[in-house]
């Protein structure tokens, strides 16, 4: 299957891509208050995420760290499965990689870990033991649970999966508010715990709310 250029020989994207890690390097705080930005009343995020971020913190981080944190929150107790403003989760993330970052080597590290405990708790709810026991087994069974895992975990945007064989293919986000690394982490995460041998996950920056991810494993 061929996939369609952007017109530029791939250096548009390139370029997004060095773009977004400049941004990250120099002022990733305001890349991420840009997504806010750009996002509606109508966009939520599912409150699990953002108690895997503050397990995160809590884990990683310091009681002064983990204070900031919940001040985001306010008083309100989060529920996994209600939906909440997805603005709240990216000012969490955001608030999460300013405390962890010169202790654990960086905002992209950090936001890649951010990921990777975001899926553990995916995997360990009932949507991810669901997918533990989907019909299929091997190769089968991984491609079928990627495709669901996403498409029930995903408020907002679109997401698609296109198979470029038995063993690879490419995720494509459209208005997704987490920064590319979180969403890296979080897939080797979700391919590792489906039983996946090497996996292997290279994100590309599209747009401003728009990503793909190549994975693939052994």
């Amino acid at each position: 299957m061929v996939r369609e250029e952007d017109g530029t020989g791939g250096v548009g994207r390139e370029d997004m891509r060095t773009s977004w890690d400049n941004a990250m390097q120099m002022d990733w705080g305001r890349a991420m208050e840009h997504l806010m930005e750009l996002a509606t009343p109508q966009d939520t995020a599912r409150g699990m995420f953002l108690n895997r971020t503050l397990e995160t913190v809590r884990s990683l981080g310091d009681e002064a760290a983990l204070k900031r944190c919940q001040e985001v929150l306010g008083q309100q107790r989060l529920l996994d499965f209600v939906n909440y403003p997805v603005t709240l989760l990216i000012q969490l993330t955001l608030t999460a990689v300013r405390e962890l970052s010169a202790r654990h080597g960086g905002p992209e590290q950090v936001l890649h870990l951010l990921g990777q405990k975001a899926a553990v708790g995916l995997m360990s709810s009932t949507v991810g033991t669901a997918m533990h026991t989907r019909t299929g087994t091997g190769d089968e069974h991984i491609s079928s649970s990627i495709q669901a895992i996403y498409k029930v975990t995903s408020n907002y945007g679109e997401r698609s999966v296109q198979w470029l064989g038995p063993k690879r293919g490419i995720l494509t986000m459209r208005r997704s508010f987490l920064p590319m690394p979180y969403h890296e982490g979080a897939m080797l995460e979700i391919l590792t715990r489906l039983g996946a041998q090497l996996p292997r996950v290279q994100g590309r920056v599209l747009g401003s709310l728009d990503s793909e991810y190549d994975f693939s494993w052994s």
